[in-house]
């Protein structure tokens, strides 16, 4: 799943990171601090701009630090040598300076899953709430340069790496000639028999959302136009079978696999089994090539946890930036992420929200 995904999603309430908030009170009560010390307000970052992308009309990117809205349908051109205010006929309209790890919600992190997803992961990873939420921010920032991953259930979008429509939380696609085995029809599976279908199938769960489509042997073939299928996905956002099928999938693809490899090794920190399944839905889980199984083979096999993870970051280091895993350097970013939070110490992600926002402000590229 390559990192400079984009999407039209809806943009916060909340228009100022906590820092910022500190910031200014404390600008207001000191009286001392100069005026061009403050930051400026800013909104969360869109997905970040991607110059094979196609964009249509009031589509969102994000780009050195600012937001911009397309004004028509664009391609290949960038936001900052092609936008302006209003109407000037540039095909990007300039929107506000933006904050890739702003407004992350420090509440209860269970109200991120419903309670039957909460029970499935207790039940099959041994993880909580607060810590597949952390692992979702650490996964999120390299997929869509931003940490709240719960606005990105209806994302879709045709990035162009002949792997068809990437969808979801955990990128889902629908498959190509670069991507023969995809997990897209397994999801809308699921999602049909999740909605009560006696025969579940993946055209079923097209059905569903109102899209349309075959399978052709192991890849589903979408006939709408991509407007009208991301349109009909997006639109799932907020629907709760939607998501439920979303965890059933992805559990089903990448974190049984990863669950399994760390326990047998005798792991079972957040940190390593979070560290597999970002490899698994980045690289593959037991494909070939540099997938996790081909990874964890190449790592030894010490059964200090710390000695095993250090040799795994540093192979997993080594490739994470080619066969279009990763945008450079974006991937090596990304595995450093696990491991400076191995280094200080925070395996399980529990009250882990300072240093992770820490370990993810890094610029994507």
């Amino acid at each position: 799943m390559e990192s400079a995904l984009n999407q039209l999603i809806s943009k916060t309430l909340t228009r100022m990171s906590c820092a910022v908030a500190m910031g200014l009170g404390l600008l207001a009560v000191s009286g001392m601090a100069r005026a061009d010390d403050a930051q400026p307000n800013s909104e969360p970052c869109d997905a970040p701009w991607d110059a094979k992308t196609i964009y249509q009309g009031g589509e969102v990117v994000s780009y050195a630090g600012r937001n911009y809205t397309a004004a028509y349908w664009t391609q290949g051109n960038a936001p900052d040598l092609n936008s302006g205010d209003g109407n000037t006929g540039q095909p990007w309209r300039v929107g506000q300076t933006c904050n890739a790890v702003a407004n992350v919600a420090s509440g209860n992190p269970d109200a991120n899953f419903s309670p039957a997803t909460l029970q499935f992961l207790k039940k099959n990873t041994g993880l909580d709430g607060e810590q597949w939420n952390n692992i979702m921010k650490l996964i999120n920032k390299p997929e869509q340069d931003s940490l709240q991953w719960t606005k990105y259930y209806g994302y879709c979008q045709n990035i162009h790496d002949d792997r068809g429509y990437t969808i979801g939380i955990f990128g889902a696609t629908t498959g190509g000639s670069n991507d023969t085995g995809p997990d897209g029809p397994e999801l809308f599976k699921t999602f049909d028999a999740l909605s009560g279908a006696k025969i579940p199938s993946a055209e079923g769960g097209l059905t569903r959302i109102g899209a349309h489509g075959k399978m052709s042997g192991s890849i589903l073939k979408i006939s709408d136009s991509s407007k009208t299928f991301c349109s009909k996905v997006k639109a799932q956002q907020n629907n709760p079978t939607w998501r439920e099928a979303m965890w059933r999938t992805f559990y089903n693809v990448d974190i049984q696999y990863s669950v399994q490899q760390a326990r047998q090794r005798g792991f079972d920190s957040a940190l390593t089994i979070g560290s597999f399944v970002d490899t698994a839905l980045n690289q593959g889980a037991d494909g070939g090539g540099d997938s996790l199984k081909a990874l964890l083979a190449r790592s030894g096999d010490s059964p200090n946890e710390k000695t095993f993870m250090t040799r795994f970051y540093a192979e997993r280091a080594k490739v994470v930036d080619t066969h279009d895993y990763n945008t450079s350097p974006n991937g090596k970013n990304r595995v450093k992420q696990w491991s400076k939070l191995m280094d200080q110490g925070e395996t399980d992600l529990k009250n882990a929200d300072a240093a992770i926002v820490k370990v993810t402000n890094w610029q994507l590229h």
